[in-house]
């Protein structure tokens, strides 16, 4: 089944992320014209990096590319293809708080995308996939392409690694759209914003809610937590103390 390695990998009594219909492998029912959906997801995890998912045969293909998209069709940048996603998961934003994949999801972009070949499987099993995307923050055409395994790569790890580049065209350009947009597209929040809502307990006390918790999480969390803290100090001004018996006259808050 397609999304047998996914589930394998995930305690759905622990984290929140969607299981996916049984029948997830079924194309999803919509009008052939319209074009499937994408998303990258930010993921903060035992390291920082983007997740590419295409919707392609009722489950999301899905890349981990450790730096993220780049508009500059010089840059090639490493996308290392992981277990197919359900489709639920294109809208998933929240806390995975321990066990595979701990840490912070942030829907970064979504749109549609339409693939620039004739077969996709085709394309796939080749190693060379061009399609365009239509997102908020990437679109125009792409490639993804499969480079050469070393002699020394492990059975398991073999072709999995790919190269996601982007094409020349009018939506290319040097601007490095991880720093210029760095938010979500459905909550417009950070790291720390996602984490405030999803888990209030962590947020609060900076310590997971549960024992089992005090690994991973913890350690993944609490950079955003300080980061978080100082943001918060340099948005919100205290009130000017005023001589006895004059009223308290609150500061002006900065725009953030």
């Amino acid at each position: 089944m397609p999304l047998d390695e996914y589930r394998r990998k995930r305690d759905f009594s622990k984290t929140p992320e969607p299981a996916g219909d049984k029948r997830a492998g079924s194309k999803r029912k919509r009008s052939p014209s319209a074009p499937p959906a994408f998303c990258v997801q930010k993921h903060l995890a035992s390291h920082l990096h983007y997740d590419l998912r295409l919707e392609h045969d009722g489950v999301l293909l899905s890349w981990a590319v450790p730096k993220g998209p780049s508009l500059n069709p010089d840059d090639r940048r490493m996308a290392v293809r992981t277990e197919d996603h359900p489709r639920d998961y294109g809208g998933f934003e929240g806390v995975i708080p321990e066990g595979y994949g701990a840490g912070i999801v942030m829907l970064w972009d979504r749109g549609t995308w339409t693939p620039e070949v004739d077969d996709v499987d085709a394309a796939l099993a080749k190693g060379d996939l061009k399609f365009s995307l239509d997102g908020y923050k990437l679109k125009g055409s792409w490639a993804l392409v499969r480079i050469r395994d070393r002699s020394d790569t492990a059975p398991a790890q073999r072709g999995r690694n790919w190269l996601l580049i982007k094409h020349a065209d009018f939506w290319s350009g040097p601007i490095d759209i991880a720093e210029f947009a760095p938010r979500s597209v459905v909550s417009d929040g950070d790291f720390d914003d996602i984490l405030a809502t999803d888990m209030p307990e962590l947020w609060v006390t900076g310590r997971p809610a549960t024992a089992a918790g005090r690994g991973s999480a913890a350690r993944l969390t609490q950079q955003v937590i300080e980061s978080a803290a100082r943001k918060i100090l340099a948005r919100n001004e205290a009130v000017e103390p005023e001589p006895a018996g004059r009223k308290p006259r609150p500061r002006s808050r900065r725009k953030p």
